[in-house]
């Protein structure tokens, strides 16, 4: 190892704006968030629905720790999986309208399992530009052929698929692009799978909870049944407020992923008091339909009110509301701002988004009030005339030097 060499890659991280800084929280996942002593409204967490720090699931977790103890202690196919893991299993199976369900200690490692698992050297798959890193990483890892398609065209997916000799093909997408907030058209993906004789798999990881009837996400919000979106990931750290993920579907993919998934065989099982509280928190999610109307009304009021932005909005009707800025310096510059006015919105740069479309990722939740959402807009109208003026400045210095 060279540390010279990081060092000089880390100063250069640092000159393009793209240094990556921790904030250490100092309180509970929510809204208002405390950090380094001071308090936050806080615009950048994934906690939609409000379940983070839910009485009833800090209860639970207590509750469930004194009959199952801390840690799993082993593997799931040696003594880690419980009859807490089995419980949340079949209740989101039912719930998914699949056959069966199988838990995984992350999203990263559930997609990774599935495609290790499912493709190799003789297989091809195929992945939406701006898929989650996840999804990209285990593209690669698969050992099969991978191919990207341009965001969300299916004209050159289409092309794409036409022209593979391969049997075995997957197409796989995000439901609602993580650093977007757009959405797939699950059913017209559907249908091109279904032609070109491929499987289709949809990490709903920022639909599952928040869409659908009852929360079952995505898919079921479009329409579509477990035979056209045979594969499933979803992931309990956004709408759920919990920890971990899990993939949904038939009892022969659930039961190859448990002989071949990697990612789930060599990985200790997750606590049981996480699979305890995640199945009250799915609870609470199929009963408090009231969590998702708030939500939805705080995604359109939000809308509504940045059209008085100068900054570009970029097109969604979810939670994720990008507010697009360009260049990563000013990006930082903006979130910097905010926080300095006790608003937290953290500035995306790349390689998390392509080059020249930093941008704030402004997330929503059911906790959030229409006070609160006229606060962040206010801040930015204000912050918008500064940065506008500095970046006059600094051109207008350019011009005459």
């Amino acid at each position: 190892m060279d540390n010279e060499a990081l060092i000089q890659t880390l100063e250069n991280r640092k000159k393009t704006h793209l240094y990556r800084i921790r904030d250490c929280r100092e309180s509970p996942q929510g809204t208002h968030i405390k950090i380094a002593g001071n308090p936050y409204l806080n615009f950048c967490s994934n906690n939609y629905l409000g379940l983070a720090a839910h009485p009833k699931l800090i209860q639970t977790f207590q509750d469930s720790v004194q009959v199952h103890g801390m840690g799993s202690g082993a593997s799931n196919l040696i003594t880690g999986y419980s009859h807490a893991h089995k419980l949340l299993e079949d209740a989101l199976a039912d719930w998914t309208g699949r056959e069966a369900a199988l838990l995984f200690s992350s999203g990263y490692l559930a997609n990774l399992g599935v495609m290790t698992a499912l493709m190799n050297e003789k297989g091809m798959v195929f992945q939406d530009r701006l898929n989650h890193a996840s999804l990209l990483d285990a593209g690669l890892l698969c050992r099969a052929r991978f191919q990207r398609y341009p965001h969300l065209n299916q004209s050159h997916l289409i092309h794409q698929l036409t022209n593979c000799s391969k049997k075995n093909k997957l197409i796989a997408t995000e439901s609602i692009f993580s650093m977007n907030g757009d959405q797939s058209s699950l059913s017209d993906l559907a249908m091109i799978a279904q032609t070109h004789q491929a499987t289709l798999m949809v990490d709903d990881a920022h639909g599952i909870g928040i869409l659908g009837p009852q929360g079952s996400g995505s898919i079921a919000d479009q329409g579509l049944s477990a035979a056209e979106v045979p594969i499933l990931v979803g992931t309990f750290g956004k709408a759920f407020g919990t920890f971990g993920a899990f993939v949904a579907g038939s009892r022969i993919l659930i039961d190859t992923l448990i002989q071949y998934a990697r990612s789930y065989i060599y990985t200790t099982a997750s606590p049981p008091a996480i699979a305890a509280t995640t199945l009250a928190s799915l609870k609470l999610i199929q009963s408090e339909s009231w969590r998702r109307e708030k939500l939805q009304a705080n995604i359109q009021y939000f809308k509504q009110q940045s059209q008085t932005l100068p900054f570009e909005i970029m097109p969604s009707n979810t939670p994720i509301q990008p507010l697009l800025i360009g260049e990563a310096e000013t990006a930082l510059k903006v979130a910097d701002c905010l926080k300095s006015q006790a608003i937290l919105v953290q500035a995306i740069r790349p390689p998390t988004v392509p080059e020249n479309s930093s941008r704030l990722r402004i997330t929503l939740s059911t906790d959030h009030t229409t006070l609160e959402i006229d606060q962040l807009i206010k801040a930015l109208q204000t912050i918008s005339k500064q940065v506008t003026k500095q970046h006059h400045s600094k051109n207008q210095y350019s011009h005459d030097n």
